[in-house]
């Protein structure tokens, strides 16, 4: 019996350490999930005050670090993000001699506070870049433009439809060259069996005429000419020597005939 009540006992006391520990993990997650939304609310304030300014033409030979560099000088800034040029406009201009490296055809610049982006857009709009007059953007003009109410999560989101739609074109296009190559390869496989067909009736007519060559053709057996029994026409003569009724004895019957009448 005092087995039995030491057994229960420890058995009791490992419930009541595995009760306590759940209790712990779960105090624990909900700290977490607290501080977790915290953190979430504060970088929601801080993104309300965030403002974020559009680019529409990107210099030559600039990229995202040396725009960064630039435009810090005016304030705090979070983000950037350019645009790459086409592909096709860079491989032309590479043949062409041009410049080899990265360029970039419009970009976003995200600044901490909105009011410094918005007088930043307006102080800066249509000047001259300028800085040192050896730098190579001294005499480019900006291009900025402050977007009112827009946020960096509208340009992550119209980046993923963009993507999305490319990859449904892309898609598209591959789903049609393959139609296009299948079509193609059926018909090769049908004009393939096709001349295959015609090339064995060529062998079998070879064939046949080989055959033919060696006895007689339709041109070379005799023909059959059928003789049928007719009856002779008569000639002439006999037609003359045939016995005829005499003048007298038809004037007799004709004048017979008018006095009965």
């Amino acid at each position: 019996m005092s087995e039995m009540k030491e057994f229960e006992a420890s058995n009791s006391g490992s419930d009541v350490i595995e009760v306590a520990k759940s209790v712990k993990n779960e105090e624990r997650e909900r700290k977490r999930r607290e501080k977790r939304k915290k953190r979430l609310l504060k970088e929601a304030e801080k993104a309300e005050k965030r403002g974020v300014c559009y680019l529409s033409r990107i210099p030559p030979k600039m990229d995202p670090l040396k725009l960064r560099q630039i435009l810090s000088a005016y304030g705090e800034i979070q983000r950037v993000y350019l645009v790459p040029e086409d592909p096709e406009a860079q491989m032309r201009r590479k043949k062409s001699g041009g410049f080899r490296g990265q360029e970039f055809s419009e970009g976003w610049v995200e600044f901490a506070d909105k009011r410094i982006a918005k007088r930043v857009a307006n102080m800066l709009n249509g000047e001259q870049m300028g800085g040192k007059k050896r730098s190579q953007f001294y005499f480019d003009i900006w291009n900025i433009k402050y977007l009112s109410k827009f946020k960096w999560d509208d340009l992550t989101e119209e980046t993923a439809c963009k993507n999305a739609i490319r990859e449904q074109k892309l898609r598209l296009e591959l789903s049609a060259a393959k139609k296009e190559r299948d079509f193609y390869l059926n018909k090769v496989e049908k004009s393939r069996a096709l001349f295959e067909i015609e090339e064995r009736m060529k062998k079998k007519r070879k064939v046949q005429n080989g055959l033919d060559s060696e006895g007689p053709t339709d041109q070379q057996k005799p023909k059959v000419i059928r003789h049928f029994p007719q009856k002779r026409p008569l000639s002439e003569t006999a037609f003359k020597s045939k016995t005829k009724l005499s003048k007298d004895v038809l004037s007799d019957i004709f004048n017979s005939g008018n006095d009965e009448a």
